[in-house]
């Protein structure tokens, strides 16, 4: 899961990898969106290809890339038990904050009842 964390950490690999979910691309595909050289984008497929992230096959004078889901499925299993985690501490929140919040209409309806 590291080198996913990793892979993942850096804008311009997260945007191919956002690109190859719509399907295999080139190397020359991947690259057209960024301000790199083709060089600078195989770099970063490396680290995608290492990460376990992407996959690519031979085609001719090709080599299209495609995204490989399994390394971000285990990351979101990871993830999953945190976001459990916030969403009850969320709950207890908003429980906190509906009491707060008649307490302050009582004490603004015990005022009105004063005057």
């Amino acid at each position: 899961m590291d080198a996913t964390f990793a892979a993942l950490a850096d804008p311009t690999r997260r945007a191919i990898l956002a690109r190859l979910m719509e399907g295999e691309a080139s190397v020359l595909e991947l690259a057209e969106p960024f301000a790199m050289s083709q060089p600078a984008v195989s770099k970063h497929l490396k680290v995608l290809e290492n990460a376990g992230l992407i996959t690519r096959r031979r085609d001719a004078q090709r080599r299209p890339c495609r995204i490989d889901v399994e390394p971000l499925t285990e990351v979101n299993h990871w993830l999953e038990r945190y976001r459990a985690l916030w969403e009850a501490k969320f709950q207890r929140l908003d429980v906190l904050l509906e009491e707060l919040k008649d307490e302050e209409q009582a004490m603004k309806a015990e005022g009105g009842n004063e005057a």
